[in-house]
């Protein structure tokens, strides 16, 4: 029942920060066992695992972009959010939210970011 939307620039400059917000409908991001995950997918490749956070709000990041990413949360909105700060055109991708538990496995439709001057 859980549904997501992803919302955000389609684009940002290079040496600024990407910021992305999930907003959740259906459910609370303070589930028990729940996690909430940022995933990307650049042109031509496969889908990166980014971070995410727990219920409780514990952090965990892809050691490739610990240095750069920080994942939060809003329990009053019932969102969670993407900052990603020194932005390349490397990371230009198609970003999605992600909502996991045991038993659900559920996609935002997931938003293009162009990283260009």
């Amino acid at each position: 029942q859980v549904q997501l939307q992803e919302s955000g620039p389609g684009l940002v400059k290079p040496s600024q920060t990407l910021s992305l917000t999930c907003t959740v409908s259906g459910g609370s991001i303070t589930t028990t066992y729940y996690h909430w995950s940022w995933v990307r997918q650049p042109p031509g490749k496969g889908l990166e695992w980014m971070g995410v956070i727990a219920y409780h709000g514990s952090t965990y990041y892809s050691p490739s972009l610990k240095s750069r990413i920080s994942i939060s949360r809003d329990t009053s909105e019932n969102q969670f959010s993407l900052q990603l700060t020194s932005v390349t055109p490397e990371d230009t991708a198609v970003y999605y939210c992600n909502a996991r538990s045991y038993f659900a496995d559920r996609w935002g439709q997931g938003t293009q970011v162009t990283v260009s001057s």
